[in-house]
């Protein structure tokens, strides 16, 4: 079974693929947060809501492993380089107190994934505290354990934490899809510019796909 996908059609294991959703937190998604902080329209990434929301169900109807990432340091800030946190011309930085609390800290209420997509008993959430999934968790050794070789991905925002991540994940071997419109950015130029990036010179990060393409072939895969 395959799913209509650019560049061309990807192929479904036998086994069950994994879903990784990227930072759908307060901080990026909400008023207040890390992103509006910076300047940013934050309404652009919460039209993706609802088309996360379906394909996080049909994940889980369907048994998938389920991986939830937030961007988040500690409370000291230990993990958090002073070049980043000191970047940009922003009012308010990482480790700042905001409206939802310190921006881009573990524990505090805006580093909460939404209410909508809140991880269930037996999904992961990680907390990566760099732009990629992979970079100082243990994401790699959760895929391992699980035997996953193909990843799926939507989240925020697709030419930052979403892209990275999946470029982590194609050098480590998987064989990866971006959902394209369970994915956003702040900048819709940048979006489709990172979705042509990906599946350009036959694939050379992975593949892109509409999310009634993946829902229709994980249905038909899978049993449902």
């Amino acid at each position: 079974m395959n799913i209509d996908a650019k560049p061309y059609p990807f192929e479904l294991p036998e086994t069950l693929p994994a879903l990784i959703i990227i930072d759908m937190q307060r901080d990026f998604v909400e008023q207040g947060g890390f992103g509006s902080s910076l300047g940013n329209d934050v309404t652009l990434l919460l039209k993706i809501v609802p088309v996360v929301e379906r394909i996080l169900q049909v994940a889980r109807d369907l048994g998938m492993l389920v991986i939830h990432t937030r961007e988040a340091h500690k409370a000291d800030l230990s993990d958090c380089p002073e070049s980043k946190r000191m970047r940009g011309q922003c009012a308010v930085r990482i480790g700042d107190q905001g409206p939802m609390g310190r921006l881009l800290i573990d524990g505090e209420p805006g580093n909460e994934i939404i209410d909508t997509l809140k991880p269930l008993p037996g999904e992961y959430e990680i907390a990566k505290p760099g732009k990629g999934a992979f970079y100082a968790t243990a994401l790699q050794d959760i895929l391992s354990e699980h035997d996953i070789t193909h990843l799926f991905f939507c989240g925020v925002t697709t030419e930052v934490c979403v892209q990275t991540s999946m470029r982590e994940a194609n050098d480590r071997g998987y064989e990866c899809l971006l959902i394209e419109d369970a994915t956003e950015s702040y900048f819709p130029d940048f979006k489709q510019a990172t979705l042509d990036m990906i599946s350009a010179q036959g694939g050379i990060v992975g593949w892109t796909s509409p999310s009634e393409s993946v829902i229709s072939a994980l249905k038909s895969r899978y049993g449902q």
